[in-house]
């Protein structure tokens, strides 16, 4: 029987791996690299970030499958989890040495960063069919989604009074341009320290199943190989996960749009300043964490696919919101971005949920690394939309427009999932 501790030692693992995602990849670094650490900034200085997030994106899509299938035949989830998260600490504290004009540098920490945090999350989300069932997966997806928009909206909060916005940055940090900008890049430090602490929990906390007589590696490598042949073979057996995988890899594009060039969007078509970009990456973080939350419940009452699709009718009527907004309108952009929050918790939470519905036992950590797999696949879509559009039309408000196109393709494709039959498939409800 899962106990209180389990699911808090689960959840906090949100709680902290979500300041990388928010700080770094979303708000803070994204907007200092794209602004100060690419000498001409402005629209070079998005488009080479979202260059970033798309090398990582095929390492992990690539990479993601296999090591699922790995873990999954080896018995050492754990122990993957450990390495990757400490990669993601390690990388994510480095980032705080490059300076301006140091773009490769930068760039090259940030894709080690991102892949090791995106891979840590395929064995962290593997964890949540065990300690979960049928009836309250969605309750515990979104308790956790929900403590990682609050972890990253507390850590957002202290970044920036005590060193973005500080006029005498904590722990004698330095400010401004003749510093090389070192209260800002002190941000690195700041997330990599939580991500350490709040990591702990899951590997004291949360239980993992004995497994004995592991094979050596060579046949462990044989067989995780032939064990992902036979699960793509038979594919048809669990088909509404491949049509839910399928319409993940598309609208989970707009999502990684969103994260990765939202504020900066702020900053270049509103002409937000860095606190302005924080402060509003702040107020997505409260309404995406309460969103999270209370469509969490809805999510075990209504079932995950019925809660995905009116999360993407919010998101797309949101991007189009954000899209048309005047630039001189900064309430109109915030409003937006509540909106946006809102449901962005809800659609990334219910999708967790919905595909460990339809997981057969013994099979979490492969079938979310397709998870993972659809999640970044294509990722390249999206990243070379944006920049196409932003490029051809000489604005993002283009590029953010092409988000909309993801989120109503995907809707159709999620409409085609039956859940009933994909739960029955996994024989997890039986088990429930």
């Amino acid at each position: 029987m899962t106990t209180r501790k389990t699911i808090w030692g689960w959840a906090l693992y949100d709680f902290g791996n979500s300041a990388f995602f928010t700080v770094i990849v979303s708000f803070t670094y994204g907007v200092f690299f794209a602004t100060e650490i690419v000498p001409e900034g402005g629209t070079l200085g998005s488009v080479v970030w979202a260059r970033g997030i798309l090398i990582s994106s095929l390492i992990i899509a690539v990479s993601s499958p296999f090591l699922g299938a790995l873990a999954d035949r080896g018995g050492h989830r754990r122990r993957y989890l450990f390495v990757t998260t400490a990669v993601a600490i390690l990388a994510t504290a480095l980032l705080y040495f490059p300076t301006p004009g140091e773009v490769l540098l930068a760039l090259t920490i940030f894709v080690i960063a991102n892949t090791a945090a995106e891979l840590a999350q395929v064995f962290y989300f593997a964890y949540l069919p065990e300690i979960s069932t049928h009836n309250n997966i969605g309750k515990i997806s979104g308790y956790g989604w929900s403590l990682g928009y609050l972890g990253g909206l507390l850590v957002m909060g202290i970044t920036l009074v005590g060193f973005v916005q500080a006029e005498t940055p904590w722990f004698g940090v330095s400010a401004g341009e003749e510093a090389l900008f070192q209260n800002v890049r002190a941000t690195t430090l700041v997330v990599a320290i939580w991500f350490a602490v709040f990591a702990i929990p899951i590997f004291r906390w949360v239980p993992e199943p004995e497994v004995h007589g592991a094979p050596p590696l060579g046949e462990l490598v044989r067989g995780t190989v032939s064990q992902l042949r036979s699960t793509l073979k038979d594919i048809r057996r669990y088909s509404q996960v491949a049509r839910l995988l399928v319409a993940r890899m598309i609208y989970n594009d707009g999502i990684g749009m969103i994260f990765g060039i939202g504020v900066i969007y702020t900053r270049e078509v509103f002409g937000f300043t860095l606190t302005q970009a924080m402060q509003f990456g702040l107020v997505i973080n409260f309404a995406a964490g309460l969103g999270a939350l209370a469509m969490g419940f809805l999510d075990d009452r209504i079932g995950g696919k019925k809660t995905i699709l009116i999360s993407l009718v919010g998101l797309t009527f949101a991007v189009l919101w954000a899209t048309l907004a005047p630039s001189d309108s900064t309430n109109s952009i915030y409003l937006a971005g509540v909106v946006i929050g809102i449901f962005m918790g809800p659609a990334q939470a219910a999708s967790r949920s919905l595909l460990g519905r339809f997981i057969p036992p013994e099979k979490e950590t492969e079938f979310y690394g397709f998870f993972a797999f659809s999640g970044k696949s294509t990722a390249f879509i999206g990243t070379i939309a944006y920049i196409a559009m932003t490029t051809a039309f000489g604005s993002p408000r283009y590029g953010v427009g092409s988000i909309m196109v993801f989120f109503l393709i995907g809707g159709l494709i999620l409409a085609k999932v039956d859940e009933d039959a994909g739960v029955a498939a996994s024989g997890r409800a039986a088990a429930s």
